[in-house]
């Protein structure tokens, strides 16, 4: 029996996001080149995007491209930038049919312009789409969505059309890139290593962590499934007691 069927379908977390780890590491093992690791990667990004729509998660986000990731040897990364615009060329009639719109957060204008405008034709095609929202990390980090922030709001402050009183964490949270979106309820890392690695680092805050031991070409539908179960089996008290969490529970 799969454990999507223990699954509470009222209890099934908005927002989902992924650090993708362990895709060249993989390929080692198969006594292939980094390359063929992410090549491979797509098919497990396949399976996810479909068990997060069967499920009814909302926001799934994955974390493809860090701004580090710029300082990996430039053959690995003209190779990912191909890989990039092949799968959202090829994916798009997949998604469109599945009901899942393209949205991204980064840098996007640190992208190559032909991945960029890969990008912005797969979201305004599947823009209409109203089922799982499909968020792609590129060119992100959390320091820099932080830093950004920042700066646009200091830029409010320096023409008197925001006081520096006035801020808050709202204030904040509305410059961040995941402003129109919930905050991830749950974080899933694969590769069995234990670090954040600058992903989403204001809106984890209450985030619950998931942690297995896969490579991400091996992560599959039942992956996805047993981390959902995971997760609704733990008790979220944002700062509260057991006794307040479920007293409101009743």
């Amino acid at each position: 029996m799969s454990v999507k069927n223990l699954i509470n379908s009222d209890k099934i977390p908005q927002h989902v996001a992924i650090i993708m780890d362990g895709n060249g590491r993989w390929a080692k093992t198969k006594g292939n080149n980094r390359i063929f690791g992410h090549q491979n990667g797509v098919n497990a990004v396949r399976d996810t995007v479909e068990a997060a729509s069967e499920i009814g998660v909302k926001y799934l986000t994955l974390y493809a491209f860090s701004t580090e990731n710029w300082n990996r040897p430039k053959l690995e990364i003209n190779a990912l930038m191909q890989l990039l615009m092949k799968a959202i060329r090829e994916e798009t009639p997949r998604l469109i049919k599945n009901n899942v719109r393209i949205l991204s957060i980064g840098d996007l204008d640190s992208l190559p312009s032909r991945v960029k405008s890969s990008l912005e034709r797969a979201k305004a095609d599947t823009a209409h789409c109203n089922g799982l929202s499909l968020v792609l990390a590129l060119s992100y980090s959390g320091r820099w969505e932080i830093a950004n922030a920042a700066k646009q709001i200091a830029k409010l402050v320096a023409n008197n059309l925001l006081n520096a009183d006035d801020i808050d964490e709202k204030t904040i949270g509305k410059y961040l890139n995941t402003s129109n979106m919930p905050d991830p309820e749950l974080i899933i890392r694969t590769s069995g290593e234990y670090r954040i690695s600058n992903f989403l680092l204001w809106q984890i805050a209450y985030s619950e962590f998931y942690f297995l031991s896969k490579f991400w070409p091996d992560f599959a539908k039942e992956d996805f499934f047993e981390a959902i179960y995971n997760y609704q089996q733990r008790e979220r008290r944002f700062g509260k007691i057991s006794e307040q969490v479920n007293q409101i529970d009743k």
